[in-house]
């Protein structure tokens, strides 16, 4: 096992880039929280990792012209707020990121315009089958013009999930999940952590599941293969992350900055976030 004096030196599957690991940060402490942060706090936070002062200042220059965040100034200090629409879109992650997984059915949508392997980038886990036809989890809203059959994929078992390898990257996934896993160990074997650290270590592991889980069709059941990388890696990340929260939280309570002051307390949203870890371990 891989010990390390502080999460930042642990070993990544691959090399944080500041802009995704800022929207990480954003995801898992600023968005619960809403309000904005002082730019200070987010130098701060990353220096650790070696992303410099510099980086993190272009990367939420970048988040401003895509509409992610807005800036403003007290003095000579920089504040950063989430938009809207940046609102909506981490709570939609979230919801991927933070919950257990859900027993679907399966969904064939027919797509009357056609191109089929274009539109189904909006259809949440589907493939196109023809130009017309995407088959996929029964999950997401359907685009407005077309029409879906929903129902449980019956017939041999073996069948089934031979089907989801042929028509999703399943194995792909499963050596990501089995790398975020390793990731859990060793921010484990770090045993008890102080404030800062457990910050560290929370956000670090957010944005390797983040990476994977957002990324996952979240197929039904029937489809994954016995003893799925995914459900063992969702569980490691749900321990993990509820162990490291209380000493992570209460250094972000007493450290983070708003322009009005101390960083906001967890909305309801934000705590129900933790029921829905809670019940990725059947508690």
């Amino acid at each position: 096992m891989i010990r390390s004096t502080r999460p930042a030196d642990l070993t990544l599957a691959s090399p944080l880039r500041a802009g995704s690991f800022i929207v990480t940060l954003f995801g898992d402490v600023i968005a619960p929280r809403g309000g904005d942060i002082w730019i200070g706090n987010i130098i701060a936070f990353c220096a650790p990792f070696g992303i410099s002062e510099t980086l993190i200042r272009t990367a939420m220059s970048r988040l401003v012209a895509a509409g992610q965040v807005t800036g403003l100034r007290q003095g000579r200090r920089s504040f950063y707020r989430l938009t809207d629409a940046a609102r909506q879109e981490y709570a939609q992650a979230a919801r991927i990121i933070y919950s257990p997984p859900r027993n679907r059915n399966w969904r064939l949508v027919f797509l009357p315009q056609g191109d089929a392997a274009a539109q189904s980038a909006s259809l949440p886990g589907h493939v196109a089958l023809s130009d017309h036809f995407t088959l996929g989890p029964a999950q997401g809203d359907l685009p407005t013009d077309a029409c879906a059959l929903t129902a449980p994929l019956l017939g041999n078992k073996q069948a089934v999930q031979v089907m989801a390898r042929k028509c999703w990257p399943l194995d792909d996934l499963a050596q990501d999940y089995d790398a975020f896993l390793g990731l859990a160990r060793q921010i484990e074997g770090l045993g008890p952590l102080p404030g800062a650290q457990a910050l560290e270590a929370r956000v670090l592991l957010v944005h390797a599941f983040r990476a994977v889980a957002l990324r996952d069709p979240a197929l039904p059941p029937e489809a994954l293969p016995e003893n799925w990388a995914g459900g063992r890696a969702r569980r490691a990340f749900a321990e993990t992350y509820l162990a490291l929260s209380g000493s992570a939280d209460s250094y972000v309570a007493d450290s983070f900055e708003a322009a009005d002051g101390p960083l906001h307390s967890l909305s309801a949203e934000g705590q129900d976030r933790f029921d829905r870890l809670r019940a990725c371990l059947g508690d």
